[in-house]
């Protein structure tokens, strides 16, 4: 990974240095970010980290007890508003990283040096991501947290496209979140009406 900026989605500063620094806690805010507020399901993370029982790492979330793991999702404030469902994806998640890419979530981006489309197609296997998900995460990737492989903006799709306000990987002040939220609320409108 190149060098890191500092992200800016959720508006917490402790949530948001986790996202900058902990792949683990990115990859999970990105899982997510479905049926809550963008910053709700990236101030996530940092809510497991602060109530679970050991380290914040893939294997000590795949082997948690599943039920423990449930209530600390429901505890106020909720980590999501689907507790159950949301506890089993992180942890199947953090089981797929555990079986698959040593438990680290940044060697999906760094071990062999993958292009692009590898790396688009890495993330798409990924437990709970699929196709828009994996385009949205390249794109946060290339534009925030320095993974910029050879043709990362296309692979990205729309979501890698410069100066654009599509998804969380354009977010990176109070000002973008609003522009964001536009550009989902247009686009909702459209299909409304289309």
């Amino acid at each position: 990974m190149s060098e890191t900026r500092a992200l800016h989605i959720t508006g917490d500063a402790e949530a948001d240095e986790l996202l900058s620094s902990d792949p683990l806690a990115l990859l999970i805010g990105m899982l997510l970010d479905q049926q809550v507020a963008m910053e709700t399901a990236f101030e996530g993370p940092k809510k497991i980290r602060d109530r679970i029982t050991g380290d914040f790492d893939a294997k000590t979330l795949a082997a948690y007890d599943p039920d423990a793991l449930v209530e600390v999702f429901r505890q106020t404030p909720a980590v999501h508003r689907y507790p159950g469902s949301m506890a089993g994806r992180v942890q199947t998640l953090c089981a797929a990283l555990v079986d698959d890419w040593a438990g680290k979530a940044d060697t999906i981006w760094t071990e062999g040096d993958p292009d692009a489309l590898t790396l688009r197609k890495r993330l798409e296997a990924l437990p709970g991501f699929g196709k828009q998900k994996a385009a949205i995460f390249l794109a946060l990737l290339g534009k925030q947290y320095g993974v910029t492989p050879e043709g990362w903006r296309a692979a990205a799709g729309h979501y890698g496209d410069e100066g654009s306000y599509r998804s969380v990987a354009d977010i990176v002040d109070p000002a973008s979140l609003d522009r964001v939220r536009e550009t989902k609320r247009a686009a909702k409108a459209a299909a409304k009406a289309g």
